[in-house]
């Protein structure tokens, strides 16, 4: 069985109990009780309560018994094959024969009772570094799905979605200055500020407003809109001044580009 991507802001980390010894569940709040990352939803002490909290409370992360009467661990994931939001799980088990299966079920890891503190917390680490990485893997999906969508339809794009430290910002498009190409990558400025966007610089080209952004060299895309002026330069090239006074280069291999936005050439 193979875990599906969970759904999260990252943090607070939703975190969902699940253990038949209500001693067993009161040492896992102990552990996680102060971790400001950390939300209790719930907890459950059986297994068909497990499931119905897990498609009720929609957790992150479930610390998940094995052994519980009826229904065990692993038939609770079972019972869960079909949801289409599913959690990362942490087994709990006092009998480490369960690691292998456990893991062969895509667990995020297991952690042995009685619980020791330094164990539990790799494995809280680990939970946390994965739900980041899947956080802003899909993001970054969001984003190239966002262009797909928006590609050949006519519709011009008018958002962009980037990555700042643990944010996602929506960006206006008519914020943009101008778009450079580094690699399989963009940086984007705006204002006194530029972000990364994993796309080429061709594929972006074909969402924008051909009626305000221009490819002015292989490299670069301008917004007209902040263009200040423009000055001859060398072998037919121009330099493009935009108003905050970023100097670009206007390739004559381009030109038409800019000629056939004004109506006639320069």
């Amino acid at each position: 069985m193979r875990m599906r991507e969970p759904v999260t802001e990252v943090f607070p980390i939703k975190v969902l109990i699940v253990d038949d010894e209500p001693l067993a569940r009161d040492r896992l709040r102990q552990l996680l009780d102060g971790d400001d990352e950390v939300e209790i939803v719930g907890e459950a002490g059986r297994g068909q309560d497990a499931v119905a909290a897990v498609k009720s409370l929609a957790p992150d992360l479930v610390f998940l018994d094995v052994q519980m009467p009826e229904m065990d661990g692993f038939a609770v994931l079972e019972a869960l094959e079909t949801e289409p939001r599913l959690p990362m799980v942490i087994f709990v088990t006092a009998f480490n024969q369960h690691a292998l299966r456990a893991f062969e079920v895509s667990a995020l890891d297991y952690l042995l009772k009685p619980y020791e503190r330094e164990r539990f917390e790799l494995a809280l680490r680990r939970a946390k570094e994965a739900l980041k990485q899947a956080f802003d893997n899909r993001h970054q999906r969001r984003i190239i799905a966002m262009l797909e969508e928006l590609k050949g339809g006519g519709r011009r794009l008018e958002w962009l979605s980037v990555k700042v430290d643990e944010r996602v910002l929506l960006l206006r498009v008519s914020e943009i200055d101008w778009i450079e190409a580094e690699g399989n990558y963009v940086r984007v400025h705006a204002g006194k500020q530029s972000h990364f966007l994993r796309e080429t610089i061709s594929r972006l080209e074909e969402q924008l407003d051909p009626k305000t952004f221009v490819r002015t060299q292989r490299g670069a895309i301008v917004n007209v809109n902040r263009i200040r002026e423009l000055h001859v330069w060398t072998r037919g090239d121009y330099r493009i001044v935009l108003h905050d006074g970023t100097e670009l280069t206007l390739s004559r291999h381009y030109r038409e580009n800019l000629d056939a936005l004004l109506h006639k050439p320069l």
